[in-house]
Formats: C-alpha cells, sequence, structure tokens
C-alpha cells in the first residue's frame, strides 16, 4: 500500500466461535484495504473492544454468550455512532433481521457467505450503504411483524431460563399479577399451551 492509498478500514470480528473467527480474521488479512484490529468472543467483550480500538466496522455474530450481536449493535450506535456495524449469522431468522434494521446493522449476512464476499459488504458498509441478504429479506417480508408488545417480549426472555414469576417480577420491577397477564397474553397470540412454549415459538421466529 502506497502513501497516497487511503487508511485500511478497521474491522472488529465477533463471533464465539474461536475457529470461524480465526478462520474469517485470516482471510480478511489478504484483503490489502482491510485491516482485523481485534476480536471477541462474548457480547460484553466485543464491546470492550469496540470502545479500545475504534473499529470502522463491528462484524458481529448473531448469538453470542453475554449479549446477542443486535444488542451488541444497539450499544455501539449510542456509544460508537461512527462505527457500522453488521451481523453474520448462521441463524438467520426473518425476526432477526428485523430487530437488526431497528438497531441500526448496515449488513445482516449469513455464514454462508464466502470471504471475499464478506469483505466486499464490509466495504459497501463501511461507506454508509446497506447490504440484507436477499433470502433473508424476502422472508422477512413474507413473514409479517411480530405480534408481541416490547414488554411482552422482554417477560419471555426473563422466563427463558425457567424462572419462576415471583423471580421475573422482582427483575422486571413489577408485580407477579402482571407479570402473568403479560405472559399469558404472549402465550394467547403464539398459540402455545404456556410461558415455556411461548418462549420456544418466539426464538424460533426470531421475535427474541
Amino acid at each position: 500500500m502506497t502513501p497516497t492509498d487511503p487508511s485500511p478500514i478497521r474491522v472488529l470480528l465477533a463471533d464465539d466461535e474461536h475457529l470461524i473467527r480465526g478462520a474469517l480474521a485470516a482471510l480478511l488479512a489478504l484483503e490489502e484495504d482491510l485491516t482485523v484490529v481485534a476480536e471477541a468472543a462474548t457480547g460484553p467483550e466485543a464491546l470492550a473492544m469496540a470502545m479500545a480500538h475504534r473499529p470502522d466496522v463491528a462484524v458481529l455474530d448473531l448469538q453470542m454468550p453475554g449479549a446477542d450481536g443486535v444488542r451488541v449493535a444497539t450499544r455501539l450506535r449510542e456509544d460508537l455512532p461512527e462505527c457500522r456495524t453488521m451481523i453474520v449469522t448462521g441463524h438467520g431468522r426473518p425476526g432477526h433481521l428485523k430487530r437488526a434494521l431497528a438497531a441500526g446493522v448496515r449488513g445482516f449476512v449469513p455464514k454462508t457467505v464466502s470471504a471475499q464476499r464478506l469483505a466486499e459488504i464490509i466495504r459497501t458498509v463501511r461507506a454508509g450503504q446497506r447490504y440484507v441478504d436477499p433470502e433473508l429479506a424476502a422472508d422477512a417480508i413474507s413473514s409479517g411483524d411480530s405480534p408481541l408488545t416490547a414488554r411482552e417480549a422482554e417477560l419471555l426472555e426473563l422466563a427463558e431460563d425457567g424462572a419462576p414469576v415471583a423471580e421475573i417480577a422482582e427483575r422486571a420491577s413489577l408485580a407477579p399479577g402482571t407479570v402473568r397477564n403479560y405472559l399469558s397474553s404472549a402465550a394467547a397470540k403464539l398459540h402455545a399451551e404456556n410461558r415455556h412454549a411461548a418462549v420456544r415459538v418466539a426464538r424460533e421466529r426470531g421475535w427474541l
């Protein structure tokens, strides 16, 4: 790279699968205009690395321990707005795409994408444009929106680990009866027999 060339695009890679993350880093390193400045294995680590290294683009796995890619993207939009974010996922449910776009994510691609194509998408995102995998976009359009309110989705997430209603109520700062009403409403909307089944349905459709 000559002195007149533009600065390389600084990239953060976040994926809890070490082998995938390492392979991506090695392949992207072959691109002259890209530099992987940091790697992370969890959501909190991705946030810390982003604040420390201030990358131009954060490539985030959707499902990571501690905080998923969409939550990391939401925080980065608030704390590091100059950093563009994109999601690379092996679990591309339509609801995930809608959540990602609402969080300001600029790219949403499946893990089946080639490293060369990923590099092209990173450049696209860095330039301020958006890229969404066409098949995921088509699925999202045909699937419709989540019927859950924000509060119902929040309480279903709190119920996901099997916590009793009293504990969920304490964590959400709500009365137990109110929590039961929200969970019952969510289960009815999802045609699920109980809150545990409702969590499973909502998770499968990408609505959590």
